[in-house]
């Protein structure tokens, strides 16, 4: 029996609290929300972000991350890119040398344009640092639906303590070495999924999709081959099985947010009418910026991005990527 103490309460940080807790580990998680401290601990459900899915009743929710975390060897953090700076500051003094910290958040900080990984290599460089990523929707890894996701380390100990961890005979975990290609793979192919959802939101067919979700595979790679990732990271889970789940699943946020785009909203007005993040929006952003910085050209990142943010109509940065200078499919 481990301790493991989740930063996030959040679907992803709940389902992944709910996943151990029923293994045995002693779970206790943060949240952000009182709501959701209230119920997980009183009624052992979480209303706001996992309706109807009963949890484990050894779960123990703290209003305050630094309990949760207090003594515990395993931290596995899944709140927002953007919040998870500001609760790891506060973890400073209360978390040791050692201690094995598992990110489940997908995306980049848009300020920095940092991985989750060199967030917490300046904010706590004395832990052991992992990532989980891969094809994963909450509901149906709460429901028992057969998932695979990888854990990725620059050390293989970590990578192989986060493969037991999880691992259980319906969320089969397979170990990487590979820690930047897996996060960018996680955090970019949810631009694609918002890039999918607005074509689904203008009615557009299944040739228009295989091209968006195999030339988006095409950024995100070469974006990681210039940043120092494998190629091959982006052919496995955390790459193409992702990026194929949240393109064309109806469990996608991210994709949700697109069609919602397609269909007139704006990102301001979906924010509004939703409270979970679809990290996609501040991930075309950043990911743009990133793209910029190394000198590697991300058009469809970048059109998404000045969809949501620029206020440009979505079929006017589809006939503007149909329109642009003929290329050689060759990624180099």
């Amino acid at each position: 029996m481990t301790v493991v103490a989740v930063l996030g309460g959040g679907s992803w940080g709940t389902t992944l609290a709910n996943l151990l807790a029923t293994k045995g580990e002693r779970v206790r998680i943060w949240a952000y929300e009182p709501e959701v401290v209230e119920a997980i601990n009183q009624r052992h459900e979480n209303p706001v972000f996992l309706p109807g899915i009963p949890l484990a009743s050894t779960i123990r929710a703290f209003a305050d991350p630094r309990e949760a975390v207090a003594d515990a060897p395993v931290i596995v953090s899944a709140a927002p890119s953007h919040a998870v700076r500001s609760v790891v500051k506060q973890l400073e003094g209360t978390v040791t040398a050692g201690t094995l910290v598992i990110s489940a958040t997908k995306g980049i900080e848009t300020d920095t344009l940092a991985l989750m990984s060199a967030v917490f290599e300046e904010c706590l460089p004395e832990v052991r640092f992992s990532v989980l990523s891969g094809p994963s929707f909450a509901l149906e890894v709460c429901q028992g639906q057969p998932t695979l996701v990888v854990a990725a380390a620059r050390d293989k100990s970590s990578a192989l303590d986060a493969q037991r961890l999880f691992a259980t005979p319906a969320f089969r975990v397979y170990s990487h070495d590979d820690v930047v290609g897996v996060e960018l793979a996680g955090a970019l192919k949810n631009v694609i999924a918002i890039a999918a959802g607005i074509l689904d939101g203008l009615g557009m067919g299944h040739n228009p999709r295989a091209a968006l979700i195999t030339r988006g595979l095409a950024e995100i790679t070469r974006l990681g081959i210039a940043l120092g990732a494998s190629p091959l990271t982006f052919a496995g889970l955390a790459g193409m099985g992702d990026l194929i789940l949240t393109t064309t699943g109806d469990l996608s946020r991210n994709r949700a947010l697109g069609v919602a785009l397609a269909q007139g909203q704006s990102l301001s007005e979906y924010r509004a009418a939703h409270r979970s993040v679809a990290e996609g929006a501040n991930t075309s952003k950043a990911g743009a910026q990133l793209g910029a910085r190394m000198g590697v050209e991300l058009p469809i990142i970048e059109k998404v991005g000045e969809v949501l943010f620029s206020g440009k109509p979505a079929r006017e940065g589809i006939a503007e990527l149909m329109a642009r200078e003929p290329k050689s499919e060759q990624w180099r």
